[in-house]
């Protein structure tokens, strides 16, 4: 595998490749990883780090150096591998590319990011007409030159077939460890942040970036705070989004309503943090799948979100999760009702954690491996264009 992002780094990818990593020996296939270092992280076996610069503007990501990731590939084409699968569109996309055609061997690309709506956040001077069309060429571009594309939803099936690309499609969402999401001491989370135990609690769990919406989630914070005073958003995650968004909160008068907690390490704090909390708001538009919303149903949250994208194939009726209209008044009617009412949240917190039980990291690692084994069959694309789009034979979840 290779990615231009990896923990440190806390994003939908980096869960994703883990989640993956994880599981997919169980399944008969090594892993090795090729990702950025960041600064100073610890030898893991099978992740090799390359020396990397620090991106202008977002001190968060790494770029690659180019002559390190060649070099590193170069002394990799001993190792014998079967398969290159690259995680993300940059250095990585283009140095897997040009080593599997070196080596002879199949290369599958996962499309994690919708980059037609998401570049509008990071280049606001831009024309949209002209963005729109750039990214769809991008995505069309790269799309064509592996292999096959795996896709975490059926929508973003579906947009790629509308860009024009034309290799194999495969949805196959991230999975959920669901051994890890068990029971934990919410109560005790909110003693350590002074939260009174009675309070209710929204929480939102992510990248705190434009790109996801929050400050949809802070307007219906408003509306439901002029109906439950004591309500509380909590909003988890570090991003580039957060100085405007407390801004907001301050416009709205919110107060102590809203609180910004950060990064919380995800396998100790976050998961108390959903234990905490009473209710799970999620309001992006541009999600390729949305996997906090299963993280949330694992826990027994239930979920108040915009069902748009990706998250359709999450938020469909077995989910439990409450889907309103696109409008501010709606989704805090929603945050409202279950607030409101003990009973309900429980009950669709059930249902929740049912269906999550549906996307175990198990179930999808399995799916891969079979993936990889069909590439293995049909093997190295003679042309990358030209092609008419394959279907899956490694079925989606429905």
């Amino acid at each position: 595998m290779l990615s231009d992002v990896y923990f440190p780094r806390i994003n939908g990818v980096s869960t994703s490749i883990e989640t993956f990593r994880a599981r997919l020996a169980e399944h008969g296939v090594g892993v090795d990883l090729i990702a950025p270092a960041y600064t100073g992280e610890e030898p893991q076996p099978g992740i090799e780090r390359i020396p990397a610069w620090v991106v202008p503007g977002d001190p968060e990501d790494r770029m690659m150096q180019p002559r390190a990731l060649r070099a590193a590939l170069r002394r990799r084409k001993a190792e014998g591998y079967d398969l290159v699968h690259v995680q993300t569109p940059f250095l990585a996309h283009y140095a897997g590319v040009r080593a599997a055609r070196a080596w002879g061997v199949p290369v599958i690309e996962t499309y994690h990011t919708f980059f037609e709506e998401y570049l509008f956040h990071y280049v606001p001077f831009a024309p949209s007409g002209w963005m729109r069309v750039l990214a769809r060429r991008f995505s069309r571009s790269q799309g064509n030159a592996v292999d096959a594309v795996v896709v975490p939803s059926s929508a973003m099936r579906d947009r790629l077939r509308e860009y024009g690309v034309e290799s194999p499609l495969h949805v196959l969402p991230t999975g959920i460890p669901l051994a890890r999401f068990q029971a934990r001491d919410g109560g005790a989370f909110r003693d350590r942040h002074d939260i009174e135990r009675g309070r209710p609690v929204a929480l939102y769990v992510g990248r705190v970036a434009h790109e996801k919406n929050i400050d949809f989630i802070v307007a219906a914070m408003a509306r439901v705070r002029a109906s439950l005073p004591d309500a509380l958003l909590l909003i988890t995650g570090e991003g580039p989004a957060r100085a405007a968004l407390e801004a907001e909160a301050r416009a709205f008068g919110l107060g102590d309503s809203v609180r910004f907690l950060g990064y919380l390490d995800r396998r100790d704090d976050l998961l108390d943090c959903y234990a905490a909390a009473d209710l799970f708001v999620f309001a992006s538009r541009t999600e390729t799948q949305g996997l906090v919303l299963l993280e949330a149903m694992a826990m027994g949250l239930p979920v108040v979100a915009l069902a748009a994208m990706g998250t359709r194939d999450v938020l469909l009726p077995a989910s439990g999760a409450l889907t309103p209209d696109d409008d501010v008044d709606a989704f805090a009617a929603a945050m409202l009702e279950l607030l409101a009412n003990p009973q309900r949240r429980r009950e669709l917190g059930a249902r929740g954690r049912a269906w999550a039980e549906s996307w175990s990291d198990d179930a999808m690692a399995d799916r891969l491996a079979r993936l990889y084994a069909h590439a293995l069959q049909v093997g190295v694309a003679a042309a990358p264009t030209g092609r008419s789009v394959g279907e899956d034979p490694i079925r989606s979840s429905e």
